[in-house]
């Protein structure tokens, strides 16, 4: 789905990723590539079928040995050989942090020992997403969504975001609920732009965890703001990205003003 990758290099982009190189099967390459500027495209080769070509991990790997983190799963697909090539990825990426949403969850669920990492990860799971990790009914009440973030992120060894009214952020031993968003970016790509958002952060110095508090934050205000002038019923995913650096300006100036937040601290609540 050439859509999501687009979302998630342009969120990257708005926020304030240097470079961004998008890496998608090459079938759907000149998509992505003409659909931004701003940011490149690496083709990951494919069989006539559409499966992955051999080999194609370990090229992978090369290009992410010079980059700062990574974002996996947007849009990448379900077949049996894209599950196999997202779960031979994240274990064989090992001195990076990596950002898993979306198909990237998929391809990893239900939730195994095998994947935890001793290298930072973030998992960004919807409720179903979460309950295909988990193995668990979703949770429904705010204590519930809080206990089992807290307890599935010390188990896989990382920072789990559980998306939904109310996003909670967790590590094991912190959590956080977020409280900008609204239900009009209950739409398709919204998760793609979060996970764009994050990444960059990560990729900026923040750790894994204020990366994600940060980014939930600074994404559900983007809606807010987009909501309050063109309606939640008409918010889409592309109009998140458009008010983005309407929030980083209200960071920026927060930041800047006497007795303001340093940059480096989230907008905890």
């Amino acid at each position: 789905m050439s859509g999501a990758a687009i979302l998630c290099g342009r969120a990257a982009l708005r926020s304030g990723a240097g470079l961004v190189q998008v890496a998608c099967p090459v079938e759907v390459q000149p998509i992505v590539a003409t659909a931004y500027p701003g940011y490149t495209t690496f083709g990951i080769r494919q069989h006539t079928d559409g499966s992955y070509g051999d080999g194609t991990v370990e090229e992978l790997l090369d290009r992410i040995r010079e980059v700062d983190v990574v974002a996996l799963g947007p849009g990448l697909g379900r077949e049996p050989a894209t599950v196999a090539f997202v779960q031979r990825l994240i274990v064989a990426v090992t001195d990076k942090p990596i950002v898993v949403d979306a198909d990237g969850l998929f391809a990893i669920s239900p939730f195994r020992d095998e994947f935890a990492r001793s290298s930072p990860w973030v998992l960004t799971p919807h409720p179903g997403e979460f309950a295909r990790l988990t193995g668990r009914p979703a949770p429904f009440h705010d204590t519930e969504r809080e206990e089992q973030t807290s307890q599935f992120a010390q188990r896989c060894g990382g920072v789990v975001l559980l998306k939904g009214a109310g996003t909670v952020v967790a590590d094991g031993s912190r959590w956080y609920r977020n409280d900008t968003g609204n239900p009009g970016m209950a739409t398709g790509g919204s998760g793609d732009v979060l996970t764009g958002v994050i990444a960059a952060l990560i990729g900026q110095g923040l750790p894994c965890f204020d990366a994600a508090v940060l980014g939930a934050w600074i994404h559900g205000r983007a809606g807010d703001l987009a909501a309050q002038e063109l309606s939640q019923t008409a918010l889409t995913a592309t109009d998140l990205l458009d008010y983005l650096p309407k929030v980083f300006r209200e960071l920026e100036q927060s930041w800047s003003s006497p007795g303001g937040q340093n940059p480096t601290d989230p907008p905890l609540s």
